[in-house]
């Protein structure tokens, strides 16, 4: 793909071409003239750019990794801003193509597909060691990157990933039929690590699998059927029995998480050739080393959590509503917005959700610029309490004070805030339960305000 219709610079690396577009981002292939190097940079997609909740995820997708510096972890070199106000990530690149490439090339040999299985499987452990379900492993995810040790497995697009304390009932349907573990079509399912296992019990069965036409294996949904029947020859047993396991249907039937799946892996391994040894983060033929087993995972966190659909016209100062959310608003303030995207009703329809702000349409993308959103959603209301949901509100380099509660406006309100060094000095999650649903407001109050505007704020928030 070129770089038609797209920009020629991004801060100081030159775009040479286009590498992916996802729902909530595109990547390009850039050069960064400086270090000399070819790298990949991750910019928000520009109808997600007014939502200050989204910029925020896609921001802590950064801070995530760095938080899990490890060699398994690409390195996220720059974060910065377009003109327009998008955030944009510089992260090394995988320049050897991904897994899915590879397998339509044709099938490695039974001791490559383990060892690469067993490799995958360290990366996504270092995922579930800092409590973060990928939750979309497939091939396609899969990618390679050259290094002067020999060439390194990167588990990429985290998209879907989310922290464990997020993974519950509230989360959308995601994944990729054919790896998708059972519990992930259900929107009420609690969604942990063990779906992450499931994936790769479903990598295994492709990686190991009789070779099959691609029409096939799509009619099948992306992969071969869970059966040791469907492995090739010399496959042991040991090994067609650990990805049986992990592909089991109940969550509890599966290995707890990575790190206990390539151990049994291993072990099996061990057990029906005697070939495959455990080392220190890295496996390999005994007696033989293979320096492009060496990994490093390729991270994208960027949460699906949708914002408000913006409106043509903005309120004047007085009182703004959204369907039964009404918000008496500061002096100078307005109103913009139609629903909350992402969040439906019963009947398909929108939630109601609105910004208000001095410049609502610039609230998200300058952080000189107060503002708050408001959302009412009797989905989300099913699944969690104000509390935590309020939790599931982080912002990795903020320092948050104490929780408060406080009853405002006739509902009890459950506040967090968040002092930031860089940025929006100041950001408050508050959330209460109210008639239709749960009430969630993100605040980002005036230079100087303290709790005090907060609180009138949401003494001024009826629900009718």
């Amino acid at each position: 793909m070129g770089r038609v219709g797209g920009p020629e610079w991004i801060g100081v690396h030159r775009v040479e071409r286009l590498l992916g577009v996802g729902s909530f981002a595109t990547v390009w292939l850039a050069y960064d003239q400086v270090l000399d190097t070819r790298v990949a940079i991750k910019v928000l997609a520009e109808n997600w750019h007014h939502d200050v909740r989204v910029r925020e995820r896609f921001l802590d997708e950064a801070r995530l990794l760095r938080r899990m510096e490890d060699e398994r972890l690409v390195r996220v070199r720059l974060v910065g801003e377009l003109a327009d106000g998008r955030p944009y990530t510089v992260l090394d690149w995988a320049d050897g193509g991904s897994l899915r490439e590879r397998l339509a090339a044709g099938p490695l040999p039974v001791r490559a597909a383990l060892i690469l299985l067993a490799e995958i499987a360290a990366g996504v452990a270092v995922l579930h060691r800092h409590r973060v379900v990928h939750r979309d492993l497939t091939p396609g995810n899969i990618l390679f990157r050259s290094t002067p040790d020999g060439e390194r497995v990167l588990i990429a697009d985290l998209g879907l990933a989310k922290a464990l304390a997020v993974a519950s009932g509230l989360t959308m349907r995601a994944g990729t039929p054919g790896y998708m573990a059972p519990e992930q079509d259900d929107p009420l399912a609690i969604v942990t690590e063990r779906a992450d296992v499931y994936a790769l019990g479903r990598l295994g069965l492709r990686l190991l699998a009789e070779p099959v036409a691609d029409s096939v294996r799509r009619a099948a949904g992306g992969s071969r059927a869970g059966r040791a029947s469907a492995l090739r020859a010399g496959v042991p047993s040991t090994v067609a029995a650990v990805l049986h396991r992990a592909t089991a249907t109940r969550p509890d039937d599966r290995y707890p998480d990575a790190a206990a799946f390539r151990t049994a892996l291993l072990r099996a391994a061990e057990q029906a050739r005697g070939s495959v040894v455990v080392g220190t983060g890295r496996s390999q033929p005994a007696g033989r080393r293979r320096p492009w087993l060496r990994v490093a995972v390729l991270t994208v966190v960027l949460v699906a959590v949708a914002g408000v659909v913006a409106a043509d016209t903005a309120t004047p100062s007085g009182t703004a509503t959204s369907g039964p959310v009404g918000v008496v608003l500061p002096a100078g303030w307005r109103a913009a917005g139609t629903g909350w995207a992402g969040r439906y009703d019963a009947s398909g329809r929108l939630e109601p959700a609105l910004v208000i702000s001095p410049e609502p349409r610039r609230w998200a993308t300058d952080p000189g610029v107060p503002g708050a959103f408001l959302g009412l959603s009797a989905s989300t209301a099913r699944h969690i309490d104000p509390e935590g949901f309020v939790a599931e509100q982080p912002h990795a380099d903020c320092t948050p004070a104490p929780v408060r509660r406080a009853r405002r406006g006739g509902l009890d309100w459950v506040i967090a805030r968040f002092d930031c060094p860089q940025g929006r000095p100041v950001l408050v999650e508050a959330a209460a339960l109210a008639a239709g649903g749960l009430l969630y407001a993100q605040v980002v109050p005036p230079r100087g305000a303290g709790d005090e505007f907060v609180d009138r704020l949401l003494d001024g928030v009826r629900v009718g």
